[in-house]
């Protein structure tokens, strides 16, 4: 699979809102909230044109139960797709080109406290910010052709930012994660 990353587009805020509501109708109080993730929430952030959202539910087994209204809303459902806890959701246009992808955990889960905390940190460090975009520019430049390569390269960056953005969190004011509630059994 082509990557290609392409700058900054400011209306993939109002892409997102748009298939948050429809999410939400579609699956209605399964959703505890839908959350935009992903570089295409990060300002400034060069990305891949593929809108990330986090969905947080209540239960697993419900979203499970109602994965029919997200396939009847264009999805592909993916199951676990190689992250336990998660449930991997994934829409392409009539043309076949990846437009949104949904990454479900449930409230207070671990999934759920890591992407919001690197989104968060991301926004509020620029610094960081732009070294990712730069490290993303570099890896299209050489694996253009090889999602896994890609994705393999940016690992270790996004682990170590993982981490930082997590202890950051713990002693950050909340930005609009409030609803996700760290796992304490970790």
């Amino acid at each position: 699979m082509k990557v290609v990353i392409v700058p900054h587009d400011p209306e993939w805020a109002e892409a997102f809102a748009s298939e948050a509501r429809r999410i939400r109708m579609a699956l209605g109080a399964v959703v505890v909230e839908v959350h935009h993730i992903g570089s295409t929430a990060i300002p400034g952030m060069p990305a891949k044109p593929i809108i990330d959202m986090l969905l947080e539910v209540r239960s697993l087994d419900d979203l499970d139960g109602a994965t029919a209204a997200l396939e009847a809303a264009g999805y592909e459902a993916m199951g676990e797709f190689g992250i336990p806890g998660r449930r991997y959701f994934r829409k392409d246009s009539a043309a076949g080109v990846r437009t949104h992808q949904i990454h479900a955990f449930e409230q207070g889960s671990v999934g759920c406290e890591r992407h919001l905390a690197f989104r968060d940190y991301m926004i509020d460090h620029p610094d960081a910010a732009r070294a990712y975009g730069l490290l993303k520019r570099q890896l299209v430049e050489a694996h253009a052709g090889d999602l896994e390569a890609y994705i393999d390269g940016k690992d270790a960056f996004v682990k170590e930012h993982e981490a930082m953005a997590i202890g950051w969190k713990k002693g950050a004011t909340p930005r609009d994660s409030a609803s996700c509630e760290p796992d304490h059994e970790a």
